[in-house]
C-alpha cells in the first residue's frame, strides 16, 4: 500500500521532469527505471524469484537481488546459494549464486567457490575468480595459482592474479612472476600489483628483476601490505542522482572475510591521488 501511495504521489512530478530532461524515445523506459529504483524489490519478492527453479532468468534475478541486499546473508539464503553452486543448475543461476555467496558467505565457502574454477562456462569461472577475492582461506591458494597458470581466458587470469595478492606463499610468488610474461597487459599489471602487495617491493613488469630480488632475500614477505579486494564504481546517472528515497551507496574496498591483518601498510586509500597509505 505504501508503494502504491508513493507512486501515485510522485508519478506526475517525475513524468514532468522526464519530459523536460529526456527525449520521447527514452521517456517510458527512463521513467520506469526511476519508479523501480524508488520501489525496490521486497525480501519476499526476491525470495520468490530466487526459488523459481522453473525459470533460470527469474532465479538469477532473485539471487542477484539477495546477493546485494544487506539481509542476504541469512542462513536460509546461504544454503540456497550453496545448493545452486553444487547442483546442476543453469550457468546464469550458478554465476549469480557464486556472487551472492562471495558477498555473504563464510571463509570456508571459498573452497566451494574454488570448485567452480573448473566449470566449462567462462562467465561461471570468471565469477568464481572474482568471488575468491572476497573470501580468504589458505586451503584454496594452490587452486587459485594453479588455475592462473592453466586458464585460457585472460580476464579470468587477471581476476585470479588479483585474488592471489592475499596469499604470501612461495608458489604464489612464482606463479605471479610467470604471469608477468603473459601476452595480455591486464594480466601483467594485475600480477605486478599483487607482487607489490605481497612483498612491499616494486620491480614493475620485469620478471628477471623480481626473481633476482627474491633470490637475494631471506624474508620475501616481510614487508607485506594489507590486501583489500577491489570493488566496482561508476558515475551516477541523472535518475540516480535525484533518487533521494533509495540512494546508491557504493561499496568500499575491504579485507576479505577470514583474512587477518598481518601488516600496517594499506594498498588502498580514500584519496584517489594516492596508491599507497600508511595504516594506523
Amino acid at each position: 500500500m505504501d508503494d502504491l501511495i508513493l507512486k501515485s504521489v510522485l508519478a506526475p512530478a517525475l513524468l514532468s521532469s522526464c519530459i523536460l530532461l529526456t527525449g520521447c524515445d527514452t521517456l517510458s523506459s527512463d521513467f520506469q527505471d526511476l519508479v523501480d529504483q524508488l520501489t525496490p524489490t521486497s525480501p519476499a519478492e526476491a525470495g520468490q524469484l530466487a526459488t523459481d527453479f522453473a525459470d533460470p532468468e527469474n532465479q538469477q534475478q532473485g539471487l542477484t537481488l539477495l546477493g546485494t541486499a544487506t539481509w542476504g546473508g541469512e542462513e536460509e539464503y546461504l544454503r540456497l546459494y550453496r545448493n545452486c553452486i553444487e547442483g546442476p543448475f543453469d550457468p546464469l543461476v550458478k554465476a549469480a549464486a557464486i556472487r551472492a555467496l562471495a558477498y555473504h558467505g563464510d571463509p570456508s565457502d571459498a573452497a566451494l567457490i574454488a570448485t567452480a574454477l573448473k566449470d566449462e562456462v567462462v562467465y561461471v569461472r570468471h565469477e568464481a575468480a572474482k568471488g575468491l577475492q572476497r573470501l580468504h582461506d589458505d586451503k584454496v591458494a594452490d587452486a587459485i595459482w594453479q588455475h592462473l597458470v592453466i586458464e585460457e581466458d585472460s580476464s579470468i587470469r587477471m581476476e585470479l592474479a588479483i585474488a592471489l595478492g592475499q596469499y604470501p606463499k612461495d608458489s604464489v610468488f612464482q606463479a605471479l612472476v610467470l604471469s608477468l610474461e603473459a601476452r595480455e597487459l591486464g594480466v601483467n599489471l594485475a600480477a605486478a600489483d599483487s607482487l607489490r602487495t605481497l612483498t612491499g617491493q616494486d620491480h614493475g613488469l620485469d620478471a628477471r628483476s623480481w626473481l633476482a630480488w627474491y633470490d637475494s632475500t631471506s624474508a620475501p614477505f616481510g614487508a607485506e601490505e594489507i590486501y583489500f579486494y577491489p570493488v566496482y564504481t561508476r558515475p551516477l546517472g541523472w535518475l540516480e542522482r535525484i533518487n533521494i528515497f533509495n540512494p546508491i551507496v557504493w561499496e568500499k574496498p575491504a579485507l576479505p572475510r577470514g583474512l587477518e591483518v598481518r601488516s600496517t601498510r594499506s594498498t588502498w586509500s580514500e584519496d584517489p591521488d594516492k596508491t599507497r597509505e600508511e595504516g594506523s
